[in-house]
């Protein structure tokens, strides 16, 4: 993996007998965050919260996380990333930042202006997806259009049985789930699925509906479905951290598959754990889905993944050993001064 991180490493198509285009010189436009986050060919910087050290154990103190994200956003960082831990499971051994997602984006939302608000990710078999819905939307209308929601299948199997909840058919509840909260977003839905039906004599609706029309939803892995489906219908996809050479192979199977089906590029983004190294001198060494470095290797490293394809990435100091604030400003002064 070292020695590959070490290497240098407009058109418009009118759909036929109509005005529509899918333009594929760029990604779509949806909403403030996902504009800001998500450009064709440039990597983006973001953080995922909490920002702390936090490696000896699952819970983090979330002390100052206010002030540090407030920090983040006057620095320049396009995003910061939440995630949904319902449990605390040991075995899994990160209780991520322990509120719930949704009251800390409303939180978050109310306290800062102009950073993206995203979710790595929601897991939506969890949650019926009308609260979903609702919650996503109230707080992209009430960010101006700052939202970026991940979603998921779910990986902790000890979460299901403790809502009376099956793991094995979690796969075909996400797909309900999703085709829910897209039909929410129209003004009069019309469906039918396990989570609820609505007919073309229904007269209720629900508010608010998100800034753009259309909230941004990525898929987060294969969250149990088939690579046509998440092509067919997501807004971008994440992954786990990988090799450049490998990262560049599946932006380049992605975005043939979205050709496939007449859909415009869509991001694919990343997550990457960091230990900022304190000695210049200092040797990569891997560190869990990351590594420890100095700053230049890092930017050797996210210059890399620029040129593979992926659209953002958002660093993850969990284990990181020097003063967080310290970091953020070292980060922002020698890493986002790269990728503007």
């Amino acid at each position: 993996m070292d020695q590959n991180m070490q290497q240098n490493m407009q058109t418009t198509k009118k759909t036929q007998g109509t005005q529509d285009t899918v333009q594929t010189n760029c990604f779509p436009s949806l909403n403030s965050g996902y504009n800001s986050v998500f450009k064709l060919g440039k990597l983006s910087i973001g953080l995922v919260v909490p920002l702390e050290r936090y490696e000896s154990g699952p819970v983090p103190t979330m002390e100052d996380h206010l002030t540090r994200v407030q920090l983040a956003e006057r620095l320049g960082f396009k995003s910061v990333w939440l995630r949904d831990v319902p449990f605390n499971v040991p075995a899994f051994g990160d209780a991520g930042h322990v509120f719930d997602p949704f009251v800390y984006l409303g939180y978050l939302a109310a306290q800062t202006k102009t950073i993206a608000l995203g979710v790595a990710s929601i897991v939506l078999p969890l949650r019926h997806p009308a609260h979903v819905a609702k919650s996503a939307a109230s707080v992209d209308v009430l960010s101006n259009g700052r939202v970026i929601l991940g979603v998921a299948s779910g990986d902790r199997p000890q979460e299901y049985p403790a809502m009376e909840l099956e793991y094995e058919n979690r796969g075909e509840r996400f797909r309900d789930s999703f085709e829910y909260i897209r039909k929410m977003q129209n003004d009069k839905p019309t469906f039918d699925n396990r989570y609820g039906k609505f007919d073309h004599d229904s007269d209720i609706d629900m508010l608010p509906k998100s800034t753009n029309g259309r909230l941004p939803l990525l898929v987060t892995g294969g969250s149990q479905q088939s690579p046509e489906w998440i092509a067919k219908n997501s807004d971008g996809c994440m992954v786990y951290p990988h090799d450049p050479l490998v990262q560049k192979l599946f932006v380049e199977d992605w975005y043939n598959r979205l050709k496939r089906y007449n859909r415009a590029p869509q991001p694919v983004m990343q997550p990457l754990y960091f230990d900022l190294a304190t000695s210049n001198s200092a040797k990569p060494e891997p560190i869990h889905l990351g590594f420890r470095s100095t700053v230049e290797y890092l930017v050797g490293y996210l210059k890399s993944l620029e040129r593979a394809g992926i659209s953002h990435v958002a660093l993850n100091l969990r284990f990181n050993q020097l003063d967080i604030e310290t970091t953020l400003n070292l980060l922002a002064e020698k890493v986002l001064t790269e990728f503007s």
